[in-house]
C-alpha cells in the first residue's frame, strides 16, 4: 500500500466512528472474529482501545492485521484504523 493510499483511507476513516472497543482484556478471539466480521461488511474499520488496556495499540494493530489477513492504514494515539478489500470492493484506491 502506497503512502497516497494509507492518506486517502485515513481521511475516509476521519469521518467513521469506532465500531470495535478493546479493553483491559486486550485482544480475544472474539475481537478478532469481530473485526474480521466488521472488514467483510465495511472494508475499512476504526477501532477504540480504552484506557484501561496496557497493551501497545501498534502491537495490536499489527497482531489484528496478520490475524484478518487485512492491513494497518493508520494508528493514532489509541485507534486503530485497518483496510481489507472486499470481494467487490466498494471503496477504489488511488494509484
Amino acid at each position: 500500500m502506497t503512502n497516497k493510499q494509507r492518506a486517502y483511507l485515513s481521511s475516509l476513516a476521519a469521518e467513521l466512528s469506532p465500531i470495535l472497543q478493546i479493553g483491559k482484556a486486550s485482544l480475544t478471539p472474539e475481537h478478532t472474529q469481530a473485526v474480521d466480521e466488521a472488514l467483510e461488511a465495511r472494508e475499512l474499520i476504526k477501532i477504540n482501545v480504552l484506557k484501561n488496556c496496557f497493551d501497545d495499540p501498534r502491537e495490536m494493530a499489527q497482531i489484528l492485521a496478520e490475524r484478518t489477513h487485512s492491513e494497518v492504514v493508520r494508528v493514532i494515539g489509541k485507534k486503530i484504523i485497518l483496510y481489507r478489500a472486499a470481494k467487490k470492493p466498494v471503496i477504489k484506491l488511488p494509484n
